[in-house]
């Protein structure tokens, strides 16, 4: 069974403890993981120490919940929304966090974006099923909530090193040049 702090609130940690538990188990895993995914909940283990990813990832963690809530609603044009919407954003942050490495010279910098290609490439199938009028909430809800936590422990937390002295060196940088043209604007007073 579940640990029991997870049997009151399901944080992505718990989640992806039980999703693992339950690969390739039994035909009732799909409903099992339906029952158990409910609204992720944010664990500091996910934290990157950088704030603008940190935000970004928790945006996208909002638009996984507001796609659990959803899942049942007749309403398939919010419920399409809510996909399109988090797609969008999630693409948008992607592209941030990989301008973000590259200019670290993180050197997995390119294995790093082809896990978001493909990532991107499985999100937009089962958009274009949704949109054929297949039922793809719950099957897209688990396969985010799994993949993002999953991500961020193993591939996002892998660049904060290089992403943080970049970040140092760049507000360095900043400072420097700051300094330089108070000197220059001194100079011609």
């Amino acid at each position: 069974g579940l640990a029991p702090p997870c049997q009151a609130r399901i944080g992505l940690i718990c989640i992806n403890a039980a999703y693992d538990r339950l690969v390739n188990t039994s035909a009732e895993t799909p409903e099992f993981l339906e029952n158990i995914m409910a609204l992720l909940v944010w664990v500091p283990e996910l934290d990157t120490g950088i704030a603008e990813i940190d935000r970004q990832h928790r945006r996208i963690v909002d638009y996984i919940n507001r796609l659990y809530e959803l899942r049942s609603s007749p309403d398939r044009a919010g419920l399409g929304d809510v996909i399109g919407e988090m797609i969008d954003y999630t693409v948008s942050h992607f592209v941030f966090e990989e301008s973000l490495i590259e200019s670290a010279g993180y050197m997995f910098a390119g294995p790093h974006k082809k896990v978001h290609e493909l990532f991107t490439r499985r999100v937009i199938e089962m958009q274009t099923r949704f949109d054929a009028g297949e039922d793809v909430a719950a099957e897209l809800h688990g396969m985010l909530s799994r993949w993002l936590f999953n991500h961020i422990r193993n591939e996002d937390h892998g660049y904060v090193d290089a992403a943080k002295a970049y970040l140092r060196m760049a507000r360095g940088n900043e400072q420097a040049e700051r300094e330089r043209l108070k000197a220059e604007l001194l100079q011609e007073l």
